[in-house]
């Protein structure tokens, strides 16, 4: 039956996917855990994509007064019978998500909370006719979705009590505390540090919380979804009825995310099992608690793409929903020390480094320890285990999370080397003259400064293939200059071939990548003869082009060595 349901790509109503007949990853064994395990504030932190949003949803439709208990039929909490007949759609609830308050000023991200509060609050319009509510009731209801001319009119002062408020006129409605559910609290507070009021809305969200969680007599429990653990001096001040699961709890570490037993569950329905080892390479390794997890908007995406395509390869659709901007300002701001660090992560080890995991945003950028820490919290980094005296063991989770870190580091790179044009012109310019010496120093200063995509651990191919990249990035910056790179040349395919700026002038580039330092010399002249033996520079003269210099370079780490030589005709 499996196999004929649709995947759930971008879907995360949990009602949707029951009664549309998606295919569902049963996490209702969080109704339970929460119900066991509960405080009056619940505060879930895990990275985007990893199924908040739509625990949220089933949340909601499991506890809600007037709910379709039959949504949950064959699902692990309908096996609890005592506790569905106790909780199931037994309570008002509200249910908002913070994800859409953006904007590049307070003011417009305040109306963009108000406009989700009030759109919310008009799914209980029957408060109007509620025999329970006095009248001053009632226009406490009508403030909150006042509208005048298409516009939602509350104010500041409204907002800042309007989710206390609506949870009491249900409470007195229904006779029953209120379930507050608000997913993605923090992206508020991420969009306004990145746009410049993130005091401002600091101090609205501490009084919207305030009143919303702090002893609050109409609120039965709530729950809260974010990627940070936010300090809880910034926004929950004061609130001793918090309890904040993070991704190192080990309390509901399975909830979110899929294990490799639903994994393989998901690729036996679809007839796809073949492909579980490739699906762990990109998309496991996150550590949540004891559980090991997979990302499930990349598992889903993927398989959706293996039903129609059999020899799809992995993609990484999970760093393409976001701008990766904490990476970025992670690459801009490592020193040498901690671009050693990020060398070997992205080789495949591991660092260790002692955490913070409640930061408030604006700590972010005080100190390079801080980013290791937000990096980790938003699945940039995961652990694989601790130290004794509490460090984190931290590694990069699976492919996909490397090419995050690869392609930041390239633009990096980029835009170092590039931003001083004065000593890449020298480069090019003792390229062009056979200057193999001043060739070699800038090549070893740069390797120096630079983050190494070169994988230590890998083939030597595959070690070469990243010096060559490295290399005609350097050439390809010289607009003047035409850069074939695997070019088919005379009996062979050359490394670079250069047709320079002086049109009866070429470059012949071979590149070696040795496993020991003593090796370069003879790579070096290795790579020489591969140029003269199999006649690469027929390519250049075929064009034209008779003053002719060959190099052989070879490169160990973050050393090279460079020999010239000028080809005669």
């Amino acid at each position: 039956m499996n196999k004929q349901l649709k995947l759930p790509v971008g879907i995360d109503s949990f009602e949707e996917i029951r009664k549309s007949e998606f295919y569902y990853v049963d996490k209702t064994r969080l109704v339970e855990q929460l119900l066991e395990n509960w405080g009056a504030v619940n505060l879930f932190t895990r990275p985007r994509r990893f199924g908040k949003t739509l625990n949220m949803s089933m949340l909601k439709c499991f506890f809600e007064i007037g709910t379709d208990g039959t949504l949950f039929d064959g699902l692990y909490i309908a096996e609890k019978q005592t506790l569905c007949e106790q909780y199931l759609g037994k309570f008002p609830v509200l249910f908002i998500s913070l994800k859409g308050v953006d904007g590049d000023s307070f003011e417009q991200a305040s109306y963009a909370f108000t406009n989700i509060v009030a759109n919310e609050a008009r799914r209980f319009a029957f408060l109007l006719a509620s025999d329970k509510l006095t009248e001053k009731d009632k226009d406490e209801y009508r403030a909150l979705i006042a509208m005048r001319e298409g516009i939602y009119t509350m104010d500041e002062k409204i907002l800042v009590t309007s989710l206390q408020k609506l949870s009491g006129l249900l409470c007195k409605h229904y006779a029953k505390q209120a379930i507050l559910l608000i997913d993605e609290y923090d992206v508020p507070l991420d969009k306004a540090f990145q746009n410049g009021y993130y005091r401002e809305m600091v101090t609205l969200l501490r009084g919207i919380f305030g009143n919303a969680l702090k002893s609050n007599p109409f609120l039965k429990f709530a729950v809260l979804t974010g990627c940070l653990r936010v300090s809880k001096e910034s926004i929950f001040t004061g609130m001793n009825n918090f309890k904040v699961l993070s991704i190192t709890d080990p309390r509901f570490d399975e909830q979110f995310g899929f294990t490799e037993a639903e994994v393989s569950q998901l690729l036996t329905a679809y007839h796809l099992e073949e492909h579980l080892s490739e699906i762990k390479e990109w998309y496991d390794g996150y550590r949540f608690g004891d559980a090991d997890v997979y990302c499930p908007w990349d598992v889903i995406n993927y398989v959706d793409l293996l039903r129609y395509d059999a020899q799809a390869k992995p993609q990484a659709y999970w760093i393409n929903t976001s701008s990766n901007a904490l990476v970025k300002r992670f690459v801009d701001k490592a020193d040498k020390s901690t671009r050693d660090e990020l060398e070997r992560l992205v080789a495949g080890e591991q660092i260790e480094k002692h955490l913070r995991l409640d930061l408030t945003y604006d700590e972010i950028d005080n100190s390079i320890e801080n980013l290791w820490s937000v990096l980790f919290t938003t699945g940039y980094l995961t652990q694989a285990g601790m130290t004794e005296d509490g460090a984190y063991k931290l590694i990069i989770p699976n492919a996909e999370v490397r090419e995050v870190y690869k392609l930041q580091i390239q633009d990096w790179f980029k835009r170092t080397v590039f931003a001083n044009t004065e000593q890449l012109e020298l480069f090019w310019q003792a390229l062009a003259k056979g200057d193999a010496k001043a060739v070699e120093r800038y090549l070893n200063k740069t390797l120096s400064n630079t983050i190494s995509l070169f994988d230590i651990k890998g083939q030597a191919k595959d070690r070469e293939n990243s010096y060559h990249l490295f290399l005609a990035g350097l050439l390809i910056g010289n607009a003047e200059w035409l850069v074939r790179s695997n070019r088919e040349a005379g009996d062979g395919f050359a490394d670079i071939i250069v047709e320079t700026d002086d049109p009866d002038a070429g470059l012949v580039i071979e590149l070696k990548s040795v496993s020991g330092i003593t090796e370069l010399d003879s790579a070096c002249a290795r790579a020489l003869q591969q140029i003269h033996e199999r006649h690469y520079d027929e390519y250049l003269r075929d064009e034209g082009r008779e003053d002719i210099w060959a190099y052989g370079i070879a490169f160990y780490k973050k050393r090279c060595r460079v020999i010239a030589e000028r080809l005669e005709g």
